[in-house]
């Protein structure tokens, strides 16, 4: 079981932490079934960028970074070298702890 902190760049939104979190879901699926929203587009398939997110803490319990994931990486806005895509971030069968950043989500209301 994970423990997940979810910190927002959003202005007015305080940071969230999910305890129990099972493991074999993607951290898209983890904040979408814990009514926090974050943009998936193409579905959450790696098909574009809008789940775009920053893993601060726990990126060896996470599926490593792929070559397509790395692609649409780029074309996400304010890339850094923590960026991963949240539907490519599934948690293995393991425990620990998790921290992400989810980017201000308002600058993409024109995609």
């Amino acid at each position: 079981m994970y423990t997940i902190k979810i910190n927002f760049e959003q202005k007015g939104l305080e940071t969230v932490t999910l305890e129990n979190v099972e493991p074999g879901q993607s951290l898209l699926e983890v904040c979408l079934k814990n009514d926090i929203e974050l943009h998936h587009n193409c579905g959450g398939v790696c098909a574009c960028s809008t789940c775009h997110l920053y893993v601060q803490q726990g990126e060896d319990f996470v599926e490593e970074l792929t070559d397509r994931e790395e692609d649409f990486i780029d074309r996400a806005v304010n890339p850094r070298l923590n960026s991963r895509l949240g539907c490519q971030c599934v948690l293995l069968e393991d425990s620990g702890n998790i921290e992400v950043t989810l980017p201000d989500q308002t600058q993409f209301l024109g995609e």
